[in-house]
């Protein structure tokens, strides 16, 4: 029961990683400022959905992650 653990909690470790390097920055910087092109109106609210539904995966994964260790402490 212990290996079973261990390997969801890694894989969920590497998950959540993954997760969180996938969302974009709170600010664009230069790079954002120069690129006109990625300034659309369709453009900005299909990034903000992506973001969103990345940061609703990142609160889960990150409760499951929490939730393993916590059983995995147990045995």
């Amino acid at each position: 029961m212990k290996a079973i653990i261990t390997i969801l909690q890694i894989l969920s470790c590497l998950f959540l990683i993954a997760v969180v390097l996938l969302q974009s920055g709170k600010r664009a910087g230069l790079s954002g400022a120069i690129s006109g092109a990625a300034d659309t109106f369709l453009a900005k609210n299909q990034a903000k959905s992506w973001d969103a539904k990345l940061a609703k995966m990142t609160t889960w994964v990150a409760i499951g992650f929490i939730i393993l260790t916590l059983a995995l402490s147990f045995f």
